[in-house]
């Protein structure tokens, strides 16, 4: 308020001069708190942005082929595939083959090409063996003598297809698509397609965890919000404990207790309730159990935290006024802790979607989700741009469902 009557007092030039030492001030002030935050913004960029963007990069990246079998990508580069083969192009890949054999470049061409068209490997290590007896003269009829393949033009639009620099193919395979001989996009056949019904397992798993978790935190929850400190305390304390117990360790105890022989169909069978031992591991309904322990406390922390700020005394009045205890509650008590519930289930859902180690140690073969596919292409078979390509995906398409809950809670805001 003084500023406010010292600016109207003052004269036109003593006033500029005013607001500009003003303005000087406050942007002092940003970059002030812009070097506060520097050194955690560059923190994030290093450890958490350039890894993300090195890996989706990966997916796209299509540069081994072109390095392996750099003469045969020249001679095609400029070939149309309703032509014939250049001579050229079939002598560059010859002398290719020829180069590449005995080192690890020769399985990097036959790798990179079967992964385009299954059968291929075979194709490329035949060739490349049976080159060395092949007689000089013309390659395109000395590759046609080795296989009857190396007359049509599909080989060679693989090979064209491979030459990168980047390539659609991984993204395309994650999604259970291919590209025709014509460059057509295409659905693998059913038998061949994996990756589509792997997402929509892994998002209806995570989607039945999130609501076990909610039916089961809720309560939990509630009692803690609404319990006496000594007894909230050991409450809160039993939540807590999964946190500090290695999540390996959580998991393999859920094996021994669920198996034939463990303690949940023993105490079963002794209290009557069965009269044989249930399959309670290794397979979907395991996976659940144990994900909804692991989660649980994701669940009812923020649900928890949004219930100690809620006033008793609303509950009352809405009772007192002549509702009923559970229309109070319902109308009332409930609509507040939405907050804390859409966080809650954002929280274990997002969660879900990307585990590994559960699902792989306690479910069956058709239980596996995203995460243990991911996994296996990046650890075992060394196929990086795969694994890029499905964890890229499974990125967008969480940023989509985080969007779309944002954009509701926006309208919703609106709408009040």
């Amino acid at each position: 308020m003084q500023t406010a009557a010292v600016l109207r007092a003052a004269p036109g030039d003593e006033e500029r001069a005013l607001r500009q030492g003003l303005r000087r001030a406050e942007r002092r002030r940003h970059w002030l708190a812009f070097g506060l935050a520097a050194p955690l913004l560059l923190f994030l960029l290093v450890n958490f942005v350039l890894p993300i963007f090195l890996i989706l990069k990966m997916s796209v990246d299509d540069r081994e082929f072109a390095r392996a079998a750099p003469g045969v990508v020249a001679a095609l580069a400029h070939w149309e595939a309703d032509t014939p083969v250049p001579e050229a192009a079939a002598r560059a890949w010859i002398d290719d083959l020829r180069a590449a054999r005995g080192t690890p470049a020769l399985n990097a061409i036959a790798n990179r090409l079967n992964q385009d068209t299954s059968g291929y490997r075979s194709l490329v290590m035949t060739t490349a063996r049976r080159l060395a007896q092949a007689p000089p003269g013309n390659a395109t009829q000395a590759l046609a003598g080795i296989s009857e393949q190396w007359r049509g033009p599909e080989v060679w639009q693989a090979i064209q297809r491979a030459s990168g620099p980047l390539s659609a193919m991984y993204l395309l395979g994650a999604m259970d698509l291919h590209r025709a001989g014509d460059g057509a996009i295409e659905r693998v056949p059913k038998d061949e397609a994996v990756f589509l019904t792997v997402f929509q397992r892994t998002f209806g798993i995570s989607l039945v965890v999130t609501l076990c978790c909610l039916v089961l935190g809720y309560p939990v929850a509630y009692l803690l919000a609404t319990a006496r400190p000594r007894v909230a305390s050991v409450m809160m304390l039993a939540v807590l404990i999964p946190f500090w117990t290695a999540l390996l360790v959580r998991t393999s105890a859920w094996v021994v207790l669920l198996q034939r022989d463990g303690v949940v169909n023993q105490l079963l069978q002794w209290l009557g309730l069965i009269d044989h031992p249930l399959t309670l591991v290794f397979n979907r309904t395991g996976t659940y159990i144990a994900l909804v322990h692991v989660l649980l406390p994701f669940m009812i922390l923020p649900i928890y935290s949004l219930m100690t700020g809620i006033r008793k005394h609303t509950v009352r009045a809405a009772i007192s006024l002549g509702a009923s205890p559970l229309t109070a509650f319902w109308r009332v008590y409930f609509p507040q802790t939405l907050p804390g519930v859409a966080s809650g289930c954002l929280l274990v859902f997002v969660t879900a979607i990307g585990f590994y180690i559960t699902p792989a140690l306690i479910g069956g073969a058709g239980d596996q989700m995203i995460g243990y596919f991911i996994a296996h292409f990046i650890t075992e078979t060394a196929n990086w741009s795969m694994g890029a390509a499905l964890g890229g995906l499974l990125l967008l398409i969480t940023c989509v469902v985080l969007a779309a809950l944002a954009w509701t809670k926006t309208r919703q805001r609106a709408a009040r």
